[in-house]
Parts: C-alpha cells; structure tokens; sequence
C-alpha cells in the first residue's frame, strides 16, 4: 500500500473546510448564549472572542509552514518541547477530541432530521455515519468538496438570518441608548472562543495540500476572518429583531429571528442545521484520521495506521476507525458531557502549541510565514485564560 498522501487541494476547498469547521452546528444554538450575557453587545463578544483566538491561530499558521505535516499539533510539540512522548499523547489527543466531537455532532444532526421527518433514530445515524465515512474514504478532493457544498448551505442559511433581522423591525430593547456592561461582554467573548475552535484542524491537511508553505498561512487566517464575519453579522441580526429574554432561553435561536423578522416558521432552518451538522462530522473524521496517519509514522504500535490506498490516497484503515467509533459512540452513548471536555483537551493543545513556538522561534527564527515572539506569548496566555474559565465553568 502507498504511504504518501495525494497534494489535490487549493486554497478555496481548504478555507471553505475551515469555515465550515468552525462554523459547524454550534452557531445554530450559541447566539442565544452569548445574547444572554452580552445583551445587544453580542456582536462585539464574538469580535473579542475572535481576537482571542487569532494569536493562536497565526502560531498555528507559522508553524504549518516550518513543518507541513498531517498530526501537525505532534509534530509541532515533538519540535518545540523535544518531548517525543508528549507529542504522541497530543496527537492522540486530537484524535479523541475529534472523534468524540464528530460523534456528538451526528448525534445532534440525526436528532434535527428525525424532528423533521419520520425515521428510526439510530438506523438514520448509521446510514449517515456510514454514508459520510464513504465520502471520506472516496477521496480528499471528493471530502473537501462535499464539505464545501456544506459549507455554502451554511452560509446561505446564515445570510438568509442575516438578512431577515436586517429587514424586520428592531426591537424596543435594541433601541434604547446602551451602555456596555464589560463584565458580561467578556463573559460572553469567553464561551464565544469556543465557536472559533476549529481552525487548528486546517493544519493536519497539510500533506494533500497543492504549496502548503503559501497556502496554510493564507487559508488559517482567511477562514477565521470570514467565520468572526459571519458570527457578528448573525448576532447582530439576533438582537436587532428578537428580545433579550426570548432569545437567551431558546435553544433555537435563529429559528426566532427568520419568524420575528420575516414572520413564518422556519422549518428549513433544521435542514440546513443538518447539513451544517453533516459538514461538521465529515471535517472530522477526515482530520481525525490525518492525525492517525501521521502519528503513526513516527510511533511503531501505531505504524499500521500509515498507510494511504493506492487509488483513493487516502488513508483507509484509519478512516475506517475513526468512523466505526464515531458511529458506535452516537449510537450507544450519551454524548454531551464527553463533548463539552473536547474544548478542555483542545485549549490544553494550544497552551503546548503556543509553548513550542516560542520554544523553536528562540533557536531557529526563520520560517516562509513569521509571526511576532508576541504572537505566541499572548496565545499562550489566552489559551491558559480560557482554559482556567472553562474549568471554573465546570466546576
């Protein structure tokens, strides 16, 4: 079997796979979240939770060109901290983070189309676990532009909210004369971090990548600035059209907006959150199975895993693995507590990420893309702040 991954993709599929990772179902449910802290302030907690986000992500950025490789968080952490075992326990890490993600997401998506049509629950979770599993065994090319199809579905849902709270009358609370309450913008701005988590995924496509040391960089950032776009612009749509106590509690927020500004229901909202829900787990499973792959050539209990198909060039053991376990945990487990410790275990992952780029930056400053020592040092300190708050959360 061939080792070598197959370089098929540009710069549009792979920022199109970035926002549609970040994106993801989340937006669906978190404006009313963030709404409930921030009041009409929503939109400037998602600018700040994206500033938050943004050193990482050009660490992330830098280092996807000094070394492009799948399981590039271990490879990164191998370089930096020079700790071989500490890179294996990252890169295993992602995997489980991912996978456990992608399995909370298809059960979450099968749970919208059930609610829409009438279908036995864990048979339509199969189906689609095994139907997207084919997809990304088919190829990369063929996955990324599934995913990319996903991604536009999203969007366009997303425009249609955009546009039915720029349209509709504004409410009698977001026309009064506001006065920041910063306590609760920042409140907010730390569970909206959480909607950005997604853009470290880019770099384990590194190897399938047409120029990686061009194209990463350009597709990391270009994704987190469409993503911190869209997430003001929706909420802003939010508390512009719906009022602050109706939008915090519902579990359905943008649902609220098409019906108060346009009026109706908004049935097709599920569907899109369906297919949002469908690119989601597809991302997964196909970063989750780069990071496999990549491990595995550095760590021999785990070498038969680096293996990519001759005709597809893709690596299919792997994939297969994740997507059992996907499905298997979809099916079988109540998912939402494993789900919420994948943002622990990725924020943990920055906080090493960050490190070994300071580390690398003070031996060896030169890299195609460089970023300021500062750049590192504040996501180091963001990560380590998030990471704190969220424990506190869940405590």
């Amino acid at each position: 079997m061939a080792e070598d991954l197959k370089r098929r993709i540009g710069l549009g599929l792979l920022t199109a796979y970035g926002v549609g990772v970040m994106v993801g179902a989340g937006i669906y449910v978190l404006v009313g979240a963030v709404a409930a802290e921030a009041g009409i302030w929503a939109p400037l907690s998602f600018l700040i939770a994206g500033l938050i986000a943004a050193p990482s992500a050009l660490s992330y950025a830098e280092f996807s060109t000094r070394l492009p490789e799948a399981a590039g968080e271990a490879i990164f952490v191998a370089k930096g901290l020079r700790r071989p075992w500490l890179a294996n326990v990252v890169g295993l890490a992602v995997v489980a983070a991912g996978t456990v993600s992608a399995a909370a997401v298809l059960r979450g998506g099968t749970g919208y189309l059930t609610s829409v049509v009438d279908l036995p629950f864990n048979a339509t979770a199969v189906v689609i676990g095994l139907l997207l599993v084919g997809v990304a065994i088919a190829g990369v090319l063929e996955s990324l532009t599934v995913a990319a199809v996903f991604t536009v579905i999203e969007v366009a849902g997303l425009a249609l909210v955009v546009w039915a709270g720029a349209s509709g009358e504004p409410v009698a609370d977001y026309s009064m004369p506001p006065t920041v309450v910063w306590s609760g913008v920042a409140s907010a701005a730390v569970l909206a971090f959480f909607a950005f988590i997604g853009f470290e995924d880019i770099v384990n496509m590194a190897e399938e990548v047409r120029d990686p040391t061009h194209t990463m960089p350009r597709a990391i950032l270009l994704a987190l600035v469409i993503t911190s776009l869209l997430y003001m612009l929706v909420s802003w749509a939010a508390v512009r059209v719906v009022p602050l106590d109706r939008l915090a509690g519902s579990e359905q927020p943008l649902a609220l907006v098409w019906s108060h500004g346009q009026g109706g229901g908004a049935g097709f909202l599920s569907i899109i959150a369906v297919a949002a829900a469908m690119n989601g787990i597809l991302a997964q499973i196909v970063m989750a199975s780069r990071v496999l792959f990549g491990v595995g050539k550095r760590t021999t209990w785990l070498a038969v895993f680096h293996h990519a198909h001759p005709r597809f060039g893709t690596p299919v053991l792997a994939t297969s693995l994740i997507g059992v376990l996907v499905i298997g945990m979809a099916v079988l487990l109540p998912i939402a507590n494993l789900a919420e410790a994948t943002s622990a275990i990725l924020l943990s992952v920055f906080v090493l990420v960050n490190g070994a780029l300071i580390a690398v930056k003070r031996t060896d400053p030169h890299a195609p893309f460089r970023v300021p020592m500062a750049v590192p040092v504040l996501g180091l300190l963001g990560s380590l702040a998030a990471l704190a708050i969220s424990f506190g959360a869940g405590g």
